[in-house]
């Protein structure tokens, strides 16, 4: 005869799908703290472009990356993470000759996670 726990278990109950349903929880809870730090590293990818990319908006790009890199992999999005963690690192050893890269990864990582967002 199944114990009681085991029948409980199987009624309506799949842990995947509950895990699931609990990480798209969690992600459109943190939604609005992921778009701003998009968008911190947007405006920097903008002003290195233009050729004024200041040193306190630099460190708070680079920060941004590095807490989207891993907020990123958490939910499941694993490719937007190493972008943004190859964000970090090019934000990280800045030079005016890096900003094609910088370019090029902040366009991939929106692209990303455009129907994410």
């Amino acid at each position: 005869m199944p114990s009681l726990a085991a029948d409980s278990m199987n009624q309506d109950s799949n842990p995947d799908t509950e895990i699931r349903a609990l990480l798209q929880e969690l992600w459109q809870r943190h939604l609005p703290s992921t778009q701003e730090r998009l968008d911190l590293v947007k405006s920097a990818v903008e002003a290195a472009s233009a050729g004024h990319l200041e040193e306190a908006v630099r460190a708070e790009a680079q920060a941004a990356a590095h807490k989207l890199a891993g907020n990123l992999g958490m939910f499941g999005h694993k490719e937007a993470g190493e972008v943004a963690s190859e964000i970090e690192y090019i934000l990280k050893t800045y030079t005016p000759t890096s900003v094609p890269s910088l370019v090029t990864f902040e366009q991939q990582l929106h692209q990303l996670l455009a129907s994410y967002l």
